[in-house]
């Protein structure tokens, strides 16, 4: 085998004849000097049409290519250009790397790759280029992707949330499929018209084939759901609405607190306050008991539970209500319905006014609960993926603007992750 063939094949250069091999005297870095074959040469960088030679244009260029052991390796040809029907004087197409850019195809898959799986200084160290290198290479990519993938293609179940990733109120909206599990589409901010991007891009055919959209109770999802989606059900997250039974509670356990004796002691010998004690101690103690599910307590907290309930029957109340809510989505469909119609009623009977305007609320948000109490579904699967996606901030912080962060994300989370260069 010929030396320009085993380079041709290190490379992985496919529609390319090799034309020599040589050391860069400067900088030790290994150059091949290709260019495309018969069947790939004159064509316009941007749409891959044969095209009339137009002019020299800016005579021999450089691709990093990956590094062959411990050396760099650069792919260099010459860069005419011709004149497209479409796009006018254009750099000619080359196969072994996208249109203006400084890096080969596989380059970038494996910058993808690692980017995904391994830590922003394992990468950056690894194929000695900057991160902003990075974000910029894994946004193409991912625009490969979508060029290549219909990621919107068959959405029937979604949920919707938002995440911030960044401070100064930086958020972004999250997709998922709850069919797949993938994350689907991500876009910036967190009101009406961010939201209708998702829509415009899925269109009003596909968006009329949604049957449930889960989501939090936000106005902003609401509105554009029943504006772009009418045939969609929108399902309340079961979370957000035992979280407000949480929040309810935390007003009854803070007014228990208050009004228990030994809650601002004076100590003798500073006259200062001090820590609470007595009874409010108690109470204080048992915050994490009053939080937990049952199932989940262990022999101390159950009994603080029995404590309070002997002390302060009103708190404990506030408790058996708490756990009242969570069980009608333990138990769903029309059975959860029937416990709900009964918490409704005994939540209006507490008199305790948190829960009364609590009550109020559900009673309002009460055809979405309805239907997620139908359909059983939740926005645990978009929390998840919220989580990983913190994760990728994390990695990704340096990122000048969100659109590396969702490309890293979809390609992280989606049905098309990144593959190592010459691999199925």
């Amino acid at each position: 085998m010929l030396n320009t063939k085993v380079w041709e094949r290190a490379c992985g250069l496919a529609r390319t004849v090799v034309e020599g091999v040589r050391v860069d005297d400067s900088d030790g870095s290994i150059v091949v000097s290709a260019r495309p074959n018969a069947k790939a040469r004159g064509r316009c960088g941007r749409c891959h049409r044969r095209s009339p030679r137009y002019d020299h244009g800016d005579g021999r260029r450089r691709w990093r290519a990956l590094d062959a052991g411990t050396t760099k390796v650069f792919i260099e040809a010459d860069t005419p250009r011709v004149r497209c029907r479409v796009h006018g004087p254009t750099v000619v197409a080359v196969p072994w790397a996208r249109h203006g850019v400084g890096h080969t195809r596989d380059f970038d898959d494996m910058a993808a790759w690692l980017a995904v799986r391994t830590s922003k200084s394992a990468t950056c160290e690894l194929l000695r280029v900057a991160w902003r290198t990075v974000g910029s290479i894994v946004t193409r990519v991912n625009d490969d992707v979508e060029a290549r993938v219909d990621r919107l293609d068959g959405l029937r179940r979604i949920g919707i949330d938002e995440i911030s990733y960044k401070r100064g109120h930086r958020y972004l909206i999250v997709v998922v499929d709850h069919d797949t599990g993938h994350l689907v589409w991500a876009g910036p901010g967190r009101t009406d018209a961010n939201l209708e991007v998702f829509f415009d891009e899925l269109g009003d055919e596909r968006s009329a084939e949604l049957t449930h959209v889960s989501a939090d109770m936000a106005g902003w999802i609401a509105r554009v759901v029943a504006k772009r989606a009418p045939n969609a059900q929108r399902c309340a997250d079961a979370f957000h609405v035992v979280a407000w039974g949480i929040e309810a509670l935390d007003v009854e356990r803070r007014r228990a607190w208050n009004q228990a004796s030994g809650r601002n002691a004076i100590t003798t010998v500073t006259s200062q306050r001090g820590r609470a004690r007595g009874t409010s101690l108690g109470i204080a103690r048992a915050r994490y008991a009053l939080w937990k599910n049952p199932e989940d307590l262990t022999d101390n907290q159950r009994a603080q539970l029995d404590w309070i309930a002997k002390t302060d029957p009103r708190l404990h109340r506030a408790y058996l209500l708490k756990e009242g809510l969570r069980f009608v989505f333990a138990v769903k469909g029309d059975a959860g319905k029937h416990a709900l119609d009964r918490w409704l009623s005994w939540a209006r009977r507490s008199r305790m006014p948190a829960f009364t305007d609590l009550a109020r609320k559900i009673v309002k948000h009460r055809v979405a609960i309805d239907h997620a109490l139908d359909s059983g579904l939740s926005n645990a699967l978009i929390e998840s993926t919220n989580t990983k996606i913190r994760l990728l901030t994390r990695i990704a912080f340096g990122f000048h603007g969100p659109e590396p962060l969702i490309a890293l994300a979809l390609l992280a989370l989606g049905n098309q992750p990144p593959a190592l260069p010459g691999r199925t």
